[in-house]
């Protein structure tokens, strides 16, 4: 009886951690973050060959990386949620040790304002990056974007502290989404659905129909992505992207996102009316009176066309607040 009740308390125990194991193995793992850097001398002149070491709370923790010709390092896959410390040290110069560091899930984390103090006040070794360089790092990441690895994501900002975007930086990521593989086959795939389903653009229904409707698709994607995500935010100083909140109730989520194609948040950080977007839609519509048929000219159709453009922006950012943001893969930093 007693090697019975020791078979059933064992088969028992079984039967309770196997469905524990077996949760613990499909439960999603956070994703992991990044630490990126360069090492300076006190003359802003890269430090090469300089040894960093990343510590955590854990004896298996620590890794170390040697920078680069012009100073740079990086460590990827970080736990989130844990205690790092960043150490540098090279020859001629004293060591430096940075606070704690704890990451959030999928955050890159960037180095920056940080003195080294030198022994003996030799030189000073800085880690630092420009408010520039920051925002070139954070594009990089974005422009990897994707969701479900393949449609382009890259106009939606996950960090709540992204710098803001130079000139530069407004057209290129316009251009990055206008030329992208799967942007021009999604042109075409619209063009054959308002094909078939007769819909306006009023062209003819035939091969050279389908080629003005794609020209029109294209001429109007680009001039909208060109106008309202780089010309008119430039001149303007304000920001395209779209900033994921992400947490809070879902009223103020929805809230977020449905005011979004009317609020937006400017270059000095505020948010302001949103007049690059309106203004982008305004213009790429009024621009298609230069290219559509007669029958869909006009000042009717150019708002009906905004009205249009209005109602799936706020659509669309409603399914990046709530759905998009968990299928959406997220790029790693290069230099």
């Amino acid at each position: 009886m007693r090697i019975l009740r020791i078979w059933l308390l064992t088969l028992a125990a079984i039967a309770i951690a196997v469905p524990l194991a077996a949760q613990d193995v499909n439960a999603p793992k956070p994703e992991t973050g990044h630490i990126t850097g360069t090492v300076t001398d006190v003359n802003d002149d890269p430090v090469p060959s300089a040894t960093v070491v990343l510590e955590g709370p854990s004896p298996a923790d620590p890794r170390t990386v040697v920078s680069n010709d012009n100073g740079f390092f990086e460590f990827n896959d970080l736990a989130p949620g844990i205690p790092y410390h960043v150490t540098i040290s090279a020859p001629g110069f004293g060591n430096w040790t940075s606070p704690d560091v704890i990451l959030k899930p999928g955050e890159t984390l960037i180095l920056t304002g940080s003195k080294l103090q030198i022994a003996q006040a030799l030189t000073t070794i800085s880690v630092a990056y420009t408010a520039e360089e920051v925002a070139t790092e954070q594009v990089k990441v974005e422009e990897q974007q994707r969701v479900l690895g393949i449609i382009p994501n890259f106009y939606v900002v996950y960090d709540h502290n992204a710098e803001p975007l130079t000139t530069k930086l407004k057209f290129r990521l316009a251009f990055r989404t206008s030329i992208d593989p799967v942007t021009i086959i999604g042109v075409g795939v619209l063009a054959a659905v308002n094909q078939a389903a007769v819909d306006a653009p009023n062209y003819r229904e035939n091969w050279k129909g389908y080629g003005q409707r794609y020209g029109a698709a294209a001429a109007d994607g680009l001039s909208d992505i060109m106008i309202g995500g780089a010309i008119l935010p430039s001149l303007l100083h304000q920001d395209p992207r779209y900033f994921y909140q992400g947490t809070g109730t879902t009223k103020s989520r929805t809230f977020h996102a449905l005011s979004s194609p009317f609020v937006c948040r400017g270059d000095n950080g505020r948010p302001q009316p949103n007049y690059s977007t309106i203004g982008g839609d305004l213009a790429s519509a009024a621009l298609a009176n230069a290219y559509y048929p007669a029958s869909d000219r006009g000042v009717r159709q150019t708002f009906d066309t905004v009205l249009i453009n209005t109602a799936e922006r706020m659509f669309t950012a409603l399914a990046q607040e709530f759905i998009m943001g968990r299928f959406t893969s997220r790029g790693k930093p290069k230099k």
